[in-house]
């Protein structure tokens, strides 16, 4: 039964376990890390286009995306406002000119594109197209590899995880609310419970949730987890500035595993330099955290 979690995490943990420190090494791992992840999600396009009843799909992929995001966002926003009553966060930061929101939105819509792109091809039904499928396989063993050597040369330590509290409670929240909010999409949507738990534990890494979700449940699935995380960050994007001043907590929260990278500038410049070492330390949590989830509840 956890034969598949165990090649899942193992490459994972191999990874995490090889000590970096050359930077020029880390600039190009995250470069193939980079094109790896455009290369998986063409190929998840591929593998979408190749289902039966293909329209009744679609229709499910949107239908399972927007339930599922609607929930983990307000059972997030629950807990986070929750969390901030009880622990509020005082800061004196004034807001500084922001990087072009539509500019960011637009980065992340390219990978839906290559989705596109994928599911196009895929519908001309090429015979070698119909390995698509067993390539990315192979493709997401040298992909979680490389995402546990990128985790590591994050230079990330136990001390500063635990030094930051802060981080360390946004994470925890975010955590347990995106799995609440996954099983009641789970109830919402017909899926099981399992695949509702996992749909919860990409806490916005759409990159990866989409590629993982697609070689547990299938291609519909998957392309529901994708949009499903895809969605969450672009309104994280939209949101910050609107949030940060009031509700600090939140604005984080919402980001999820894309604290600590993607939306870490608009981040800083709404947050100031303070809200930085918890960004980091909340998106590395849960960075770590999404792969192992989705696998467990995909065994």
């Amino acid at each position: 039964m956890y034969s598949g979690l165990l090649i899942i995490l193992l490459p994972l943990i191999i990874g995490y376990l090889l000590p970096l420190i050359w930077r020029p090494l880390l600039i190009a791992i995250n470069k193939l890390l980079s094109a790896m992840v455009y290369i998986i999600l063409f190929f998840m396009g591929i593998s979408l286009a190749f289902l039966e009843n293909l329209g009744s799909n679609l229709l499910n992929i949107a239908r399972i995306s927007l339930i599922s995001a609607l929930c983990i966002i307000l059972c997030n926003l629950i807990g986070l406002l929750l969390l901030a009553r009880r622990y509020p966060w005082q800061h004196r930061h004034h807001q500084q000119a922001l990087p072009s929101r539509l500019q960011m939105a637009l980065e992340s819509l390219k990978l839906g594109l290559v989705v596109l792109a994928g599911f196009i091809s895929g519908l001309s039904h090429w015979s070698p197209l119909r390995h698509a499928s067993e390539a990315s396989e192979y493709a997401l063993l040298l992909l979680l590899f490389l995402v546990g050597l990128q985790l590591r040369g994050s230079g990330m330590t136990l001390r500063q995880i635990v030094l930051n509290r802060r981080g360390m409670m946004i994470a925890c929240i975010v955590w347990i609310t995106s799995l609440a909010g996954g099983a009641v999409a789970s109830l919402l949507t017909g899926v099981p419970l399992n695949t509702g738990l996992a749909l919860g534990s990409g806490f916005g890494w759409y990159s990866l949730s989409g590629i993982l979700m697609t070689e547990s449940f299938g291609p519909m699935i998957g392309s529901a987890a994708f949009f499903n995380d895809l969605l969450r960050e672009l309104l994280a994007i939209t949101l910050i500035p609107a949030l940060i001043l009031r509700h600090r907590t939140s604005a984080l929260g919402l980001c999820g595993a894309t604290s600590m990278d993607f939306t870490l500038p608009v981040l800083q410049r709404s947050g100031g330099n303070e809200i930085v070492p918890a960004a980091i330390v909340h998106g590395f949590l849960l960075s770590l955290l999404a792969p192992v989830m989705m696998a467990l509840f995909s065994a």
